[in-house]
């Protein structure tokens, strides 16, 4: 084997080296830095430090996978066969501490024996800023997480007061440009006596159920693809064909409003409190609009809103009273019932319907 001559050159290095012989992964050759992160066994009484090349023959405990635990000598044998360094990480006791130790094997050059030289480096600094950057990166990721929770629970509230497409208009542009629709139909209800209702019974009590009330209403409208407009104390206003056109909006305001009937009476057969409330539709054209600067509110104006007030304030309780133009759509497809003539304020005489159920269906 020739001779080594590195001690002076590596012996004062913070870097741990030892040159290692593949056959049998004797260690040949070490520094002191080496020997400090990776001392042998003290059985093997080899513990009076490496003052020169260590050349112990046949000692086990000097083969380098005896002192670097984690150390796999087939995997080694195969990446150096291929020319390639062979890396790991481990960890090692020095001073009292655990240090993490990257350990780099690597063929030594010129070497007419084919000898191995081990490298081994303190890698605590770069695993502190590593931690960092993982700490900082899962702190980053988690705030991300946490703004778009909010941007969610956000967006969930605005959809409580504006349709989707209106928001969507918003979020892209900044602001919602006022639109005209031709066909839309309207129903508003409100409950009969609430007032005094809120007033004589548990207040607290008769705002829970009004609450459920409505969250009923809002699931019912869902299903028809209609929007929930508002609420004005107990009033309830849905609207189908805004803010994008259905073809269907009469027909689906009429089911809207046929359902929410159905639920308030199988509700009233098993609570103590009766909810009656009176319903109005209308059919007519609109403009749907976003107004407020500091509070954003989605709302309807023209005739076609105003005659749905009319219907509603004209309508009976658990009745549903339906304009001219809206029977005139709904003819074919369901009961309707002729109230008479009324005059209308702000639209003269007109005659008015009771909405009595689909044909051949049940919301009667």
């Amino acid at each position: 084997m020739g001779e080594l001559d590195l001690t002076g050159l590596v012996q004062g290095l913070d870097l741990g080296v030892a040159v290692t012989d593949p056959l049998d992964w004797r260690i040949v050759f070490e520094n002191g830095r080496f020997f400090e992160l990776f001392p042998p066994d003290p059985a093997a009484g080899l513990l009076d430090g490496p003052e020169t090349p260590v050349d112990v023959d046949d000692t086990a405990a000097e083969a380098l996978h005896a002192r670097i635990v984690g150390f796999s000598a087939d995997r080694a044998a195969e990446r150096l066969a291929r020319k390639r360094s062979f890396s790991f990480e481990v960890e090692a006791q020095t001073n009292g501490r655990t240090v993490p130790v990257r350990v780099t094997l690597r063929p030594l050059a010129e070497d007419p024996d084919g000898r191995i030289v081990v490298e081994c480096k303190d890698i605590s600094k770069e695993t502190e800023i590593q931690y960092m950057l993982d700490s900082y990166s899962s702190l980053a990721e988690r705030n991300a997480r946490d703004l778009e929770k909010e941007k969610e629970r956000v967006e969930k509230l605005l959809l409580n007061i504006m349709p989707k497409a209106v928001l969507e208009e918003l979020k892209e542009y900044g602001a919602a440009t006022p639109q005209r629709f031709d066909a839309a139909s309207i129903v508003m209800l409100d409950f009969v006596g609430f007032t005094d209702m809120a007033i004589s019974e548990d207040a607290a009590a008769i705002i829970t159920e009004l609450n459920d009330i409505f969250s009923t209403f809002d699931r019912i409208v869902e299903t028809f693809n209609c929007e929930r407009l508002k609420t004005i104390g107990d009033a309830y206003i849905a609207v189908s064909g805004v803010p994008e056109s259905a073809p269907e909006h009469a027909h689906d305001i009429a089911r809207v409003a046929l359902r929410m009937r159905r639920f308030l009476e199988r509700r009233n057969s098993a609570h103590p409190i009766e909810w009656r409330a009176r319903f109005g539709i209308n059919t007519g054209p609109v403009i749907g609009s976003l107004v407020g600067i500091q509070r954003y509110v989605y709302d309807l104006f023209g005739p076609g809103v105003n005659l749905a007030a009319r219907m509603e304030a004209l309508s009976e309780p658990m009745r549903i009273t339906v304009s001219q133009a809206t029977r005139d759509l709904l003819e074919d497809d369901f009961v309707l019932s002729e109230r008479g003539e009324f005059d209308v304020k702000g639209f003269g005489p007109q005659t008015l319907y009771f909405l009595e159920g689909e044909v051949g269906g049940r919301h009667r």
